[in-house]
């Protein structure tokens, strides 16, 4: 509702003239007609009698509220969109309320608002050859609402350009103390360091612990020490979308979980020919074992562990480079307990035929053989992870012959991350 600015009635006093000479100066010479206003509208100037106050403006327009503004990283109806593309939403002049980020499928992918609502930023990468909805809404201080709908496509992506991650343990096991994560990657990983900023590995109790790559091909996580007893272990790889380098991006995310059992630790010395094996951090028994003979097929020092176990296995020479028809040729076709501690056929098993020689000196081929009964207990006590400590010979092993991670000072291992 606009003012007009009051003129305020004053009275001139002019020296010699009389009350009515006063009164006529008051009636000609103005200009105006007496049913004119003195008042002027709010906003505008007027001019002032001499003598008069300066009539002022009380109030002015308020400016506009503009409306919120939206806008996302991609282009309405862009195509061939990189899958590492990290989608998201910002509002000029406003707050976001709301932001859905959905597949052709309906799949809504998962995001986070910044604190202040300003903007959003999509938590996960994008599927190849997929299109995706972009729905997003803002508001500005009045309240006003705005809204905005944004439809891309991602790039396509053969099965050669992308890498699938394949982990061991698989989830529900309950594995050995010295039991590490294991990735594999079926097309190689050339960078590292952005793959390795998307793996996790959570344990609790929490442990320290380290990413070591054995290759492009695979990526190995230990603890700093076996892992405590009861441990449950958290394996997150949000590799899906991720740039692997070499126009190569990660296939799939994957999660798995997995435990630890009871503490088992076997400790086998060649030089003596005794295994002791602890459990709880106690010595449970002392077995008689024969190890790898001299001249070619000592068993190898180091720190080992369980990787495979069979009830029954076969055994042929062949598979290690000697010819079972030759002199030092062997086919055993249901060796018992076996349990498998290294890639060029180092296994703990039992060997009946042995047993003179078992406590006393090494007959074998390199395996760490034993009497059927207390191959027997070990197999039903021993999970796939278990650690076997070798000692005694002065063949060492050979890194990446088995599952070495703990054949390493911590130092070593930790120096193969790629951060």
């Amino acid at each position: 509702m606009s003012r007009r600015a009051q003129r305020r009635p004053t009275m001139m006093v002019l020296a010699g003239a009389t009350v009515l000479g006063v009164a006529l100066a008051g009636c000609s010479g103005s200009g105006q007609s007496p049913h004119q206003s003195a008042q002027a509208p709010s906003g505008t100037s007027t001019a002032s009698q001499p003598g008069e106050p300066t009539p002022t403006t009380t109030e002015q327009t308020p400016p506009a509220v503009l409306p919120a503004t939206l806008v996302s990283s991609v282009k309405s109806a862009a195509e061939d969109v990189p899958v590492d593309t990290p989608v998201s939403v910002k509002a000029d002049n406003g707050r976001l309320k709301a932001v859905m980020l959905r597949d052709e499928d309906g799949h809504r992918l998962a995001g986070r608002f910044s604190k202040n609502h300003k903007s959003w930023l999509a938590s996960e990468f994008l599927d190849p050859a997929v299109t995706y909805t972009l729905r997003s809404t803002a508001s500005n201080p009045e309240g006003t609402v705005t809204h905005d709908t944004t439809i891309f496509t991602s790039q396509p992506l053969t099965l050669d350009e992308q890498t699938y991650p394949s982990v061991t343990p698989l989830g529900g096991s309950v594995m050995g103390i010295g039991m590490p994560v294991i990735v594999h990657f079926d097309v190689p990983v050339t960078d590292r360091a952005e793959f390795q900023q998307h793996m996790t590995v959570k344990a609790s109790p929490a442990q320290p612990g380290s990413w070591h790559w054995v290759s492009g091909n695979e990526a190995h996580w230990r603890p700093r020490t076996y892992w405590e007893p009861g441990t449950k272990v958290s394996v997150d790889l949000a590799l899906n979308g991720v740039n692997a380098g070499n126009g190569i991006y990660g296939q799939e995310d994957r999660h798995v979980e997995f435990s630890i059992g009871r503490s088992v630790l076997i400790k086998a010395n060649v030089s003596t020919d005794k295994m002791q094996v602890y459990v709880d951090g106690k010595m449970a028994r002392t077995i008689p074992i024969t190890g790898g003979k001299p001249r070619g097929f000592q068993t190898r020092s180091g720190i080992k562990v369980i990787s495979e176990k069979y009830p029954k296995k076969r055994m042929n020479s062949a598979t290690v480079g000697i010819d079972p028809h030759g002199p030092e040729g062997y086919n055993i076709p249901n060796v018992r307990f076996a349990m498998r501690v290294t890639n060029t056929g180092e296994f703990l098993h039992a060997a009946p035929w042995s047993v003179y020689a078992q406590g006393h000196y090494n007959v074998s081929h390199g395996c760490v053989g034993m009497s059927t009964a207390n191959a027997h207990w070990l197999y039903r006590l021993a999970a796939i992870g278990t650690p076997v400590e070798v000692t005694g010979s002065t063949r060492p092993l050979e890194s990446g012959n088995g599952w070495t991670d703990w054949d390493e000072s911590w130092a070593q291992y930790q120096a193969g991350s790629a951060l």
